[in-house]
């Protein structure tokens, strides 16, 4: 019988001092964010005065909608085309190119930001496109789309293939059996790519500082303009809502993945 081996002091002090770095600045973050004093540095009494300043500032709600349209949008459009091109790469074998596919489709994720945001703006500058919601959009797209095909290659690479072929066996063609058997399975890694994806365009500010054009700045674009005049218990306040926002978002994720992946799971000895 296997011994449960149970934490040390050492492991237990180690875990906790790291749980306090990564996360006792954001809740430091979000107690401020209720301050009263216009002083981020004194505290001045619990208060809503900061919530009430933002959602009567047009030009921040204006930033915050046009970063939450382009995250849905890029997210959903990157979980796409990642999903397809994961797809390719698991079930394609060794089709002509596809080390060349692989490398171009991969590229983004070791390639710096700025090299990228800059690339794309040349391409933008040369077919004359206006720079606005569309051009954020498809540079986002291109940023996510590596992230979302990563997560979906790697559930597809710990599939069981045999099930799509007992289904196949059964009289399936082989996009019915990927509808009914395949998707169903790696519907979890689809969801985690879309929330992946929709959290790096929300946070994105290099890339969009390059392709954005004016009155057209997503939130964090705006956040760092007001930033480099000095903190404002505003901000706070905006980015107490972007982490509830983001909460929410993986909550509703993650249930969406449990139930997806339960249907799979029952669908799959049929």
């Amino acid at each position: 019988m296997r011994k449960v081996s149970r934490l040390s002091r050492f492991n237990i002090a180690s875990l906790a001092l790291g749980l306090a770095f990564l996360y006792l600045p954001i809740l430091i973050l979000v107690i401020y964010s209720f301050n009263a004093s216009r002083l981020v540095t004194v505290w001045g009494g619990w208060s809503l005065r900061w919530y009430h300043e933002f959602f009567n500032d047009r030009a921040m709600i204006e930033a915050a909608w046009m970063s939450l349209r382009v995250a849905v949008s890029s997210a959903t459009i990157a979980t796409l085309l990642g999903t397809l091109a994961a797809v390719a790469l698991s079930r394609g074998e060794r089709f002509r190119g596809r080390t060349l596919f692989s490398g171009m489709l991969y590229a983004p994720l070791v390639m710096p930001e700025v090299i990228t945001g800059l690339s794309l703006l040349l391409l933008f500058v040369a077919l004359n496109a206006e720079r606005g919601f569309w051009t954020v959009t498809i540079a986002h797209t291109t940023l996510t789309m590596c992230f979302v095909a990563v997560v979906v290659q790697s559930r597809l690479g710990s599939l069981d293939r045999s099930l799509e072929e007992a289904a196949m066996d059964l009289g399936c063609d082989p996009v019915r059996a990927f509808v009914a058997v395949t998707l169903p399975l790696i519907a979890p890694a689809i969801v985690a790519g879309w929330m992946l994806a929709f959290t790096l365009s929300l946070d994105d500010l290099v890339i969009a500082s390059f392709t954005t054009g004016p009155g057209s700045a997503p939130l964090p674009i705006r956040i760092y303009s007001e930033v480099r005049l000095g903190v404002k218990p505003e901000i706070n306040a905006i980015c107490t809502l972007v982490i509830a926002l983001i909460a929410v978002v993986i909550v509703i994720a993650s249930l969406a993945s449990k139930l997806t992946s339960s249907q799979g799971e029952s669908a799959a000895p049929l």
